[in-house]
């Protein structure tokens, strides 16, 4: 999966594109069948994150791997917001799912993915967050220890995945132009994960996720234990939260899980997904 992953996914790459008020929301999807799974990246990451698991999902289901507005092929949001982040993935889903969808968010894709699931129960067939962010796991402290992890090259897997799958029909050759364009959007993201934090804890203690499946990964790397158990704890309240949640912990995996494991991520949205599928037809 470090060539050419797109040659190795079951009947090959599809590009797709929405247009969301005068700019171009793009995805990339693979597979075929149902019910259809939407991967959302991690903050400031787009589509080819999704690379090392895209064909062992696409050969038993549709899968769509999209970029958020200002990352990868997506047109940047000057007025991005979270209610207009959140909205493109509601377009998305309305757009491209044959009626609801599984949700895979990573890290802030994780959130979104959840903020969807309160918001518009009726688009979510399933939920698989991976080591997903929280609100309550933003102190100042941890921004400092994710800026001082950053430049240590610590969080490349997160922030960076491309570099693990380069040149390929997935992610291509980046322009210089467009990694700025994707730093800008990552920095952007960032502050407004921050400014974010009191509307989406007044949400969550609002609204519970919609009655489906949900698979919560945690990783076990990448943080210092203390502040890695902590956001462990947050995880699993996450899937004790839900009706029908699951919390699997990932040994050895840093924060992309499915990057250090893609077999695991794998498994638990097929899991999902399978659970989906039955749920439908019954």
């Amino acid at each position: 999966m470090t060539t050419a992953p797109a040659e190795r996914v079951p009947g090959g790459v599809r590009r797709g594109e929405l247009n969301r008020g005068g700019r171009a929301l793009r995805w990339v999807e693979a597979g075929r069948g149902g019910p259809t799974v939407v991967l959302v990246a991690g903050s400031g990451t787009a589509s080819p994150t999704w690379a090392p698991v895209l064909p062992g999902l696409a050969a038993h289901t549709r899968v769509v791997a999209y970029d958020r507005a200002g990352l990868g092929a997506s047109d940047p949001d000057r007025m991005m917001t979270l209610e207009t982040q959140v909205a493109d993935l509601a377009a998305l889903v309305e757009d491209t799912g044959d009626g609801p969808c599984v949700l895979v968010g990573h890290s802030w894709g994780g959130l979104l993915a959840q903020l969807l699931g309160w918001q518009r129960p009726e688009l979510v067939a399933g939920l698989v967050l991976v080591d997903p962010a929280h609100e309550e796991f933003q102190p100042p402290a941890v921004r400092a220890a994710e800026a001082v992890l950053l430049r240590l090259g610590l969080l490349r897997s997160a922030l960076a995945p491309t570099q693990r799958v380069p040149g390929d029909a997935l992610a291509g050759n980046v322009p210089a132009r467009v990694r700025r364009r994707r730093w800008r959007t990552a920095v952007a993201e960032n502050r407004l994960m921050t400014l974010a934090v009191p509307g989406i804890r007044r949400r969550r203690s609002a609204a519970r996720l919609p009655d489906v499946p949900v698979a919560v990964l945690s990783a076990t790397e990448g943080l210092p234990k203390v502040l890695r158990t902590r956001w462990m704890l947050l995880q699993s309240r996450i899937a004790e939260h839900a009706t029908r949640g699951t919390h699997i912990v990932v040994p050895g995996a840093g924060h992309a899980v499915h990057v250090d494991d893609p077999g695991a991520v794998t498994a638990a949205v097929l899991e999902v997904a399978e659970h989906a599928r039955q749920a439908k037809h019954a």
